[in-house]
């Protein structure tokens, strides 16, 4: 027999079910968590490449012809500037880091440097990934010598040989100022600028003493501050061995670590390596290294942008600002490193 409820006892239980209801969904309520109360705040985005100046985008020139020569360690690359193509150019040798033979690692800044109207010779200096650098510097100028008589006599831009720099990184960086030495004894024009970054100096096989650099240099000497691998002892022995270059012509540089925003900005031992449509370039090469050697070219070849690379001054300091304003931790610069 089913069990039937009096009139009674459903009154009893709709009271219950409402009272239940009445102090149940206030509490409920109590438990909604507002969502804007915990949105986070998207991070400051760190500056973009300047339009205008020394690293900026304001290029002349809209393409770049790619050409390779040699094999092993006396292969080179050189860049030429096109679109349009200039009958000639001042001439850059871009000397590149340990066993980064290739010039993916860097291609970014030697493609902004040949649309800046510059010749770029890439030498690749070293046989294998952990061989063949003892006789580093040398390969590298045997290189830069048989591109410049390919310039002349080929199909190219012709190089001006009377506007020839020399940047490099890391191991490249020793070269760089090693190549600065031997460059007129070894029959390489005398170059107008040197940039060594986050320069190696080993020191079984290279030279200890820079005083041979030609004194009219201007000579731009850069460190980074968390550069773990080259640290700075190499840095500060081409900046103070070079002592026949007077103080207005040369600097010691240090770039600083920011972490304001996201992605953050890490002045390490990979710094300038500028891999193409990737997040390897970033603030730290349109406002340092990248603006510092356009400057320096810029002043030498032409005595402009002086502001930009020499004399601790804002312009040369300067590294942007993080999209919330805040201004992205300076450059240090010194001649008493």
């Amino acid at each position: 027999m089913k069990k039937i409820l009096s009139p009674i006892g459903i009154a009893y239980f709709l009271v219950f079910i409402l009272l239940t209801t009445l102090f149940i969904a206030p509490s409920c309520e109590g438990m909604v968590i507002p969502q804007h109360r915990y949105t986070l705040q998207e991070p400051p985005t760190p500056p973009q490449q300047p339009p205008t100046g020394p690293g900026g985008s304001n290029y002349s020139h809209d393409g770049v012809r790619q050409s390779r020569y040699g094999f092993g360690a006396r292969e080179f690359w050189i860049f030429e500037p096109t679109n349009p193509t200039p009958p000639s150019a001042p001439l850059i040798v871009f000397n590149h880091g340990w066993s980064a033979f290739f010039p993916i690692a860097y291609k970014a800044w030697i493609e902004h440097l040949v649309k800046r109207g510059n010749i770029v010779i890439y030498p690749r200096y070293q046989l294998g990934f952990i061989i063949g650098v003892r006789y580093a510097t040398q390969h590298a100028i045997q290189a830069v010598k048989k591109a410049i008589t390919i310039l002349q006599n080929g199909d190219h831009v012709q190089p001006d040989l009377d506007k020839f720099a020399i940047v490099g990184h890391s191991l490249g960086g020793g070269i760089t100022a090693e190549m600065a030495v031997l460059a007129e004894e070894k029959g390489l024009p005398r170059p107008k600028a040197v940039m060594p970054v986050q320069p190696f100096i080993r020191n079984d096989t290279m030279m200890k003493d820079f005083h041979d650099i030609p004194a009219t240099t201007l000579l731009l000497v850069v460190v980074g501050e968390n550069d773990m691998i080259a640290g700075n002892f190499s840095g500060k022995l081409i900046f103070s061995t070079s002592d026949q270059i007077p103080f207005d012509q040369k600097d010691f540089i240090i770039q600083r670590t920011d972490r304001h925003g996201s992605p953050a900005l890490v002045a390490d031992h990979f710094a300038p390596v500028c891999i193409p449509n990737s997040s390897w370039v970033d603030a730290v090469d349109y406002y340092s290294t990248w603006k510092l050697f356009d400057a320096l070219t810029d002043y030498a070849f032409y005595g402009t942008s002086h502001e930009f690379c020499l004399g601790n001054t804002p312009e040369q300091r300067f590294m942007g600002n993080w999209n919330d304003g805040t201004p992205v931790k300076e450059l240090t610069v010194t001649d008493t490193p």
